[in-house]
């Protein structure tokens, strides 16, 4: 067993006054441009993504991602490409790529209206649509949000070595939201209802020169919509770790402040596709004066695997193995339980047998500690 906290002197979240004024962000209000674009694709270094996640009514659980490149080998030019997951009640599971030209790219710096070829996400921190076919696969989507626009602080983690200070920036334009959704695979269409997510990535910086490794997840359970991510920088940093919780109870934040919270991993094997190492239980403890959260994720299921090295261009495959590159991305399934305590008397626990999370593993595989 392993447990962190979110402490670092090389890793920190920009939260500062003078953070605010450097980004132009109010600390008490969002704007619909928090959601546009945000970095020049052009740049070297930078990346950029819209991701949407979905558990729907019939049993279907859907995930789309618009990005600007690659945010692991992010180059000069843009490498659009827009990502389909598509998992059926049936148990058959479809993801699809769509890679575009430079030129089949657009988005907007003033609010959320990007497009890549034919498909488009667009919203205005209330309302979404989505719209993506790939093969035989395509999905609409209209995303309503119950909980409003959230950042951390200014939503940039600062990663500091040598005086510079990179970014890596997380906004989340819908914590929580209800779901109407066409999708078809095959020229079958389905029509289904559920809950939803949207949020918006960016950074200046390739995410594997950052960061080790981090798990993320969301959910509903019983009144409460949840975000918890737990980042491991890389070893440049000092594998620092840093914490983000949102917590609302009925569409009301009842916690998010990062710092007060412990992360423990249980149940550590290695997952025998990737090899990476896999906590079979993933725990955040949140504690403030007499309140206490906690919130376990328990995993039952592996939904995906994707080895990078399988998905770069031909042509970067021999750079790649040259580099030892072998991150991996990988998405569970299983229950999430929540349990409110007032002074340690437990005062609620409420369960979610349908919880999504994943684990992005983007440095060398470290090994857990016997």
């Amino acid at each position: 067993m392993t447990t962190t906290n979110a402490a670092g002197r090389r890793v920190r979240l920009a939260a500062d006054p003078a953070d605010f004024a450097r980004l132009g962000l109010n600390p008490l209000s969002i704007a619909q441009f928090e959601d546009g674009l945000r970095t020049d694709p052009n740049r070297r270094g930078s990346y950029e993504w819209w991701y949407f996640d979905a558990n729907l009514d019939d049993g279907a659980k859907l995930v789309v991602g618009f990005y600007t490149k690659n945010p692991a080998t992010p180059g000069t030019r843009p490498a659009p490409f827009v990502n389909i997951n598509l998992d059926l009640p049936d148990g058959r599971s479809f993801e699809k790529t769509f890679a575009a030209d430079a030129e089949q790219f657009s988005a907007s710096a003033d609010s959320c209206d990007v497009r890549i070829g034919e498909n488009y996400f667009s919203g205005d921190l209330q309302t979404y649509r989505v719209s993506a076919s790939i093969e035989n696969v395509t999905v609409n989507v209209t995303l309503s949000g119950t909980v409003p626009a959230w950042r951390p602080a200014t939503g940039c983690e600062m990663f500091a070595r040598n005086g510079v200070e990179k970014t890596f920036a997380w906004f989340v334009a819908v914590p929580n939201g209800r779901v109407d959704a066409k999708y078809s695979v095959d020229g079958l269409v389905k029509s289904a209802s559920g809950v939803g997510y949207h949020d918006h990535n960016w950074g200046d910086a390739p995410m594997r020169e950052l960061m080790h490794n981090w798990y993320w997840g969301r959910a509903q359970v019983g009144p409460y919509s949840l975000i918890a991510a737990h980042i491991t920088a890389e070893k440049a940093y000092g594998y620092e770790s840093l914490t983000t919780l949102h917590l609302a109870r009925d569409g009301f934040v009842v916690a998010d402040d990062g710092t007060k919270v412990a992360v423990t991993t249980d149940r550590i094997g290695i997952d025998a596709p990737t090899g990476k190492p896999v906590a079979d239980a993933l725990t955040f403890d949140y504690r403030a004066g007499p309140d206490r959260f906690t919130i376990a994720f328990k995993r039952e299921q592996t939904l995906l695997r994707t080895r990078f090295i399988d998905v770069v261009p031909p042509a970067a495959k021999v750079l790649a193995r040259l580099m030892r590159f072998d991150a991996a991305y990988l998405r569970f399934a299983g229950t999430l339980v929540l349990r409110r305590y007032l002074d340690d008397v437990l005062v609620e626990e409420y369960t979610e047998t349908e919880a999504l999370w994943e684990l992005m593993y983007l440095g060398k595989t470290r090994l857990p500690v016997a």
